[in-house]
C-alpha cells in the first residue's frame, strides 16, 4: 500500500516563496496598467517562473513510499528511489537545494553515493514506514 507523506515547510520559506509570487504579481499588474504590450509581454515569463514555480513547489512537494521504491516529487522534479538500495537515512539541516521546504531534514543515502534530502511533516512515521518497507524487502 502506498503512502504519501507532505512536505513540511517553514515559516521563513512560506514567507519567502509568497512575497516572490507577491512581487511578481504587483510587477504584472503594474505592466498592465501601463498598457504597453512589450512590458506585458517582458514580464508574463517572470509571472510565469517567478509565480507559478513557487505555488507548484509548496502545493505538490511530497514523499510517496510503496512497497518497492521512494517516490520524490517537487513541481516539475521527480526522484525514484529503491527501497533495497537505500543504506541510510539521517537527520539533517543542511541547507543544500533539495525537494524539502523545510531545514528540518533527513538525509537517505542509497545507490552508489548517492543522496536525496527530504522533509515530511511527519519525520517519525516517515522513518517508522520506510524501515518497515526496508525490513521487508531485504
Amino acid at each position: 500500500m502506498e503512502q504519501v507523506y507532505t512536505s513540511k515547510i517553514d515559516t521563513w520559506l512560506g514567507v519567502v516563496l509568497v512575497g516572490a509570487v507577491a512581487a511578481c504579481l504587483v510587477a504584472f499588474v503594474l505592466c498592465l496598467r501601463t498598457g504597453s504590450v512589450l512590458a506585458i509581454v517582458a514580464t508574463l515569463p517572470v509571472l510565469l517562473i517567478g509565480a507559478a514555480l513557487p505555488i507548484w513547489l509548496m502545493t505538490s512537494t511530497n514523499y510517496t513510499l510503496s512497497n518497492s521504491s521512494l517516490l520524490v516529487k517537487s513541481g516539475p522534479f521527480k526522484w525514484q528511489v529503491p527501497i533495497e538500495q537505500i543504506t541510510n537515512i539521517t537527520p539533517t539541516s543542511n541547507p543544500l537545494s533539495s525537494p524539502a521546504l523545510s531545514l528540518d531534514r533527513l538525509r537517505i543515502d542509497y545507490g552508489r553515493g548517492q543522496s536525496i534530502m527530504i522533509s515530511p511533516k511527519n519525520t517519525s512515521q516517515f522513518i517508522q514506514d520506510l524501515e518497515t518497507r526496508r525490513g521487508s524487502s531485504g
